[in-house]
């Protein structure tokens, strides 16, 4: 049955998604790894001068780019979550990224510290961003996202 004059906003199905979205967004798990997304991307951005490795111009350059890109992923998962949460494959890439890097850019960046520093970077990025898609992917399924403030 079709309801003329009813605005589409205010469908039952969209409502729900909403809601689902919020529960999402609003729970602490999903807050927590917004949070250390987010962390990671600033360190990542900033780990040449606190590691101390700032002398290899090309890796600095693909640290502060990657981080930035990862924090800026980070910040859209939780005013957008039902619209970015899928991005979080860019940010597993990008985790992915980080850990090869010091091999793969010009100037023989691989040194131990650089090594250990985007090894253990890109794989928390990776964890987490995998997190969020699974938070996504709950949602989407129609399971309620796992969260202690979801129990009963």
């Amino acid at each position: 049955m079709t309801v003329h004059g009813a605005r589409i906003e205010e469908h039952p199905d969209l409502v729900a998604l909403r809601m689902g979205s919020e529960r999402a967004v609003t729970g602490p798990v999903a807050q927590a790894i917004e949070c250390l997304s987010l962390l990671a991307g600033l360190y990542l951005a900033i780990s040449p001068w606190v590691v101390g490795f700032d002398g290899f111009r090309t890796l600095t350059v693909n640290n502060l780019i990657t981080g930035i890109a990862l924090a800026v992923l980070a910040l859209g998962y939780g005013p957008a979550y039902e619209r970015t949460h899928g991005m979080g494959w860019a940010a597993v890439l990008v985790g992915i990224w980080t850990i090869i890097a010091p091999w793969v850019v010009a100037g023989n960046a691989a040194v131990t510290k650089t090594e250990v520093s985007n090894i253990i970077t890109g794989a928390v990025a990776a964890l987490l961003a995998l997190g969020t898609i699974s938070l996504g992917a709950g949602r989407a399924a129609g399971r309620p996202v796992s969260s202690p403030m979801n129990r009963p």
